[in-house]
């Protein structure tokens, strides 16, 4: 339990570091995987992982009834704000990613935008399993992880198309695996990734039981 606590308040703070300044995925705008889908997402949204809100307000700009989450009440805080700042009705609320199956609400899709790669395997059995609660029968989960083929080890931990269908291999129906990209900071980008924007994986997934 102590080495659980001691991992979790390490993970609190690297990111609290991160948007102190300007996190390197925080571009200011929605990430342009998630735009390019838009069309084919219907009804409530879930945005698990949520950061400063950028693709929650972009799908809520759109006429869905979202809500978007995160552990870190500072990037809470700039999704409110953002949220008055551009007259857009949006929920944001400050939680555990590793407790969604609390939850009561259910909704028609959830997007992950970042979220997935940051788990331990054994954190990732556990979101999983949230993300079948919070997600209604026959609902759809649009997950952008870090791909393994990225260059390099700079970055988030990489997922390879095995490890996601592992994943969710049960209860779920997997409809696509596609390659794409993430849009970082320019600073990040030349720093972290030879002045190319990382690759992720696109997963698509109906919630089957």
């Amino acid at each position: 339990m102590a080495d659980e606590q001691k991992a979790t308040t390490l993970t609190r703070a690297r990111f609290q570091n991160a948007y102190a300044g300007q996190a390197p995925w925080d571009i200011g705008e929605p990430q342009p995987v998630f735009r390019a889908l838009a069309d084919g997402v219907v009804g409530s949204i879930l945005d698990a992982g949520c950061g400063t809100g950028e693709n929650a307000l972009f799908f809520a700009a759109r006429g869905h009834a979202v809500t978007g989450f995160d552990f870190l009440e500072e990037a809470i805080e700039s999704a409110k704000r953002k949220a008055v700042e551009r007259g857009i009705i949006a929920t944001f609320l400050v939680q555990d990613a590793l407790k969604l199956r609390e939850w009561a609400v259910q909704f028609d899709n959830v997007i992950d935008s970042g979220l997935f790669h940051v788990f331990s395997d054994e954190d990732r059995v556990l979101y999983v399993l949230g993300l079948e609660a919070v997600l209604k029968r026959e609902g759809r989960l649009f997950l952008a992880c870090f791909s393994d083929q990225t260059p390099g080890t700079q970055g988030p931990r990489r997922v390879s198309q095995i490890e996601l269908r592992d994943a969710f291999a049960e209860g779920w129906e997997i409809e696509s695996i596609d390659a794409a990209q993430f849009e970082v900071r320019p600073e990040a980008r030349q720093a972290l990734f030879s002045d190319e924007n990382p690759r992720a994986w696109l997963l698509v997934a109906t919630r089957t039981s």
